[in-house]
């Protein structure tokens, strides 16, 4: 019998396996404002070692290895890595390494690195304070932990409704965590706080659902769903339509946290 977290990570690998390339070259994951800001407010230094958790298409991995000594990106997904691989060898960049590797169970030493990242996968996570744990146990004594995903509200109905409907699109979407939520895991592992802030990203519907293969018929619930969403869900997610309603010129909002958070050493 297979555990939940076996079968987790088997639909994330299905899942991303199958749409590798989308993400590879996704504006959102390889060029989006998150991504800059991380960078610039990790103050990167050239003798550092960096892990680079559930990579995706290597975006994190590939701004870093410029301005450090390496850096490993690693991915539970084997076909996210042979893009990650293909993007270094194309950008010139040879202090790259890859590592196919699970976020809840890190095959590296403890003190390991000097900074370990990730983005916009952690929602992705089945057990996220267990993977804080692995971040926290794998980084050196005063090491660096860049974090950037896509949180919801301390409001228990509008984070329902948008996890609810993200699995729709992505079902190996797991949830996404509040900031609180985020804070509270980071203090559990011993981290301390060094910088938060939010970031709101606008979502093409139409493109949204290409990344992850949408069939039809689940484009048209998801969109009447949005469309339907009560003023709180509209307030979070601030949709703009069309008339009349359109797929393609739908588009929505996600917030983003940048949070940095220093181990004690």
């Amino acid at each position: 019998m297979t555990s939940r977290s076996e079968e987790n990570l088997d639909l994330v690998r299905r899942q991303f396996g199958a749409n590798a390339e989308a993400y590879g070259t996704s504006v959102v994951h390889a060029r989006g404002a998150s991504l800059s800001r991380l960078v610039d407010v990790l103050d990167l230094d050239m003798s550092w070692s960096v892990l680079d958790i559930a990579t995706g298409g290597g975006s994190v991995a590939l701004a870093c290895a410029p301005h450090v000594k390496s850096v490993t990106a690693s991915d539970a997904t084997p076909e996210m890595l042979d893009v990650v691989k293909r993007r270094a060898a194309d950008d010139g960049i040879t202090n790259l390494q890859v590592e196919v590797a699970d976020a809840h169970d890190l095959p590296f030493a403890d003190s390991s690195w000097d900074l370990v990242t990730c983005r916009i996968a952690p929602h992705h996570f089945h057990n996220p304070g267990q993977f804080v744990a692995e971040v926290a146990r794998v980084l050196r004594p005063g090491g660096l932990f860049g974090l950037v995903d896509n949180v919801v509200p301390d409001d228990e109905a509008v984070a329902s409704f948008a996890n609810d409907w993200e699995r729709k699109r992505d079902p190996s979407h797991a949830r996404c965590l509040s900031v609180n939520e985020w804070l509270q895991l980071l203090v559990t592992s011993g981290f301390d706080l060094e910088h938060r802030e939010l970031l709101s990203k606008e979502m093409g519907f139409s493109w949204w659902c290409d990344n992850m293969s949408v069939p039809p018929e689940t484009r048209s619930e998801l969109l009447n769903e949005l469309h339907g969403a009560d003023q709180q869900v509209r307030s979070f997610l601030r949709p703009l339509f069309g008339e009349p309603i359109d797929q393609d010129t739908t588009v929505f909002h996600l917030t983003e946290v940048v949070l940095v958070a220093r181990t004690s050493g």
